[in-house]
């Protein structure tokens, strides 16, 4: 994508600008709260969505004023939007059968697709008689039968419960790579986007605020609003700078030398394997400090108390400044 922008009429900006290079064979998660333009730069790669200016590329060959069908793009919907009166089977072929292609072999393709999904068992089922997650496999094998140069996902996973929604972003990321498709999927999830970004965008007002692979927007957050969207760290102003500390990097301890903040304890969160400890501090920001369990136990701070929440000059990640 160079420059693209989508405006409306009254003149509100959805995407303002965007430049973006997705490398072939990657998967890309566009993340952002709402309204921040990421299903809208979606719907652009789609063809759904009408580009007011700027130019997209696919593989070299710009496709910007290009019809759907020849977009060389396929997108998977969060509603999946399977036709109820199909079965899986002919739910998948479908798009073959629009293009006449004889059923056997059409049904045989179809197949081959609802195996990679692991959904062949239930080939001849109706979608009302699949669960959602049998729901979205099918609706994943029919967006991948076209054999697009990229498939797009709208929030894939929205619907899904906990357990379902971590089986199947391991499903996603493994068919991506086993087909050596570019999938860029759009998610409000940072968990999500952790998990499965080879390069990760995050967005904000229409615009991108930061691109680079998940560990890199995550450990090296370019400002504020990522830092804070990201999740995971604190936002502390130090005299004459903004800086980001990861929260498993603070601590609280009495006493600490380097630099510390007076906080109050807020909540605490048990996670498992780690707390969550949320803190307020003394001009009202928001802080958090996680810490394993078995450290979290053994002196557990109360709710109400005032502690010092302390960490290293060296774990400090100098941020962006408007």
């Amino acid at each position: 994508m160079v420059a693209v922008s989508k405006s409306y009429d009254g003149g509100a900006m959805a995407v303002n600008s965007i430049s973006l290079r997705i490398p072939k064979s990657s998967y890309c998660c566009l993340l952002g709260p709402s309204g921040c333009g990421k299903t809208t730069t979606l719907r652009m790669l789609a063809g759904h969505e009408i580009v007011t200016d700027g130019d997209i590329l696919i593989h070299n060959r710009n496709i910007t004023d290009a019809v759907q069908a020849k977009r060389g793009t396929s997108m998977m919907f969060q509603s999946y939007a399977l036709f109820p009166h199909l079965s899986a089977l002919d739910n998948v072929a479908f798009s073959l059968k629009l293009k006449k292609v004889p059923k056997a072999e059409r049904h045989a393709q179809a197949m081959d697709y609802l195996k990679l999904v692991q959904m062949e068992h239930l080939a001849h089922r109706m979608p009302a008689q699949l669960s959602g997650g049998q729901q979205q496999r099918v609706a994943l094998a029919r967006s991948l039968i076209t054999r697009p140069k990229v498939l797009l996902l709208d929030e894939p996973l929205s619907a899904l419960d906990p357990f379902l929604r971590v089986l199947m972003r391991t499903e996603l990321k493994r068919i991506q790579t086993e087909l050596g498709i570019t999938f860029v999927h759009v998610t409000h999830s940072q968990e999500e986007a952790l998990a499965l970004s080879d390069v990760m965008v995050v967005m904000n007002d229409g615009k991108i605020m930061q691109a680079g692979s998940a560990r890199d927007v995550f450990e090296k957050p370019s400002n504020a609003f990522v830092a804070r969207f990201i999740g995971g760290h604190n936002v502390i102003e130090r005299p004459g700078k903004t800086v980001a500390v990861r929260a498993d990097k603070c601590r609280l301890l009495e006493g600490a030398s380097g630099p510390r903040l007076a906080v109050t304890v807020l909540a605490l969160e048990y996670q498992g394997p780690v707390v969550r400890i949320n803190l307020r501090g003394e001009r009202g920001e928001d802080f958090s400090v996680i810490i394993s369990d078995v450290r979290f136990f053994a002196d557990p701070p109360a709710v109400g108390e005032t502690v010092d929440m302390s960490w290293s000059a060296d774990d400090e990640w100098l941020l962006e400044t408007a």
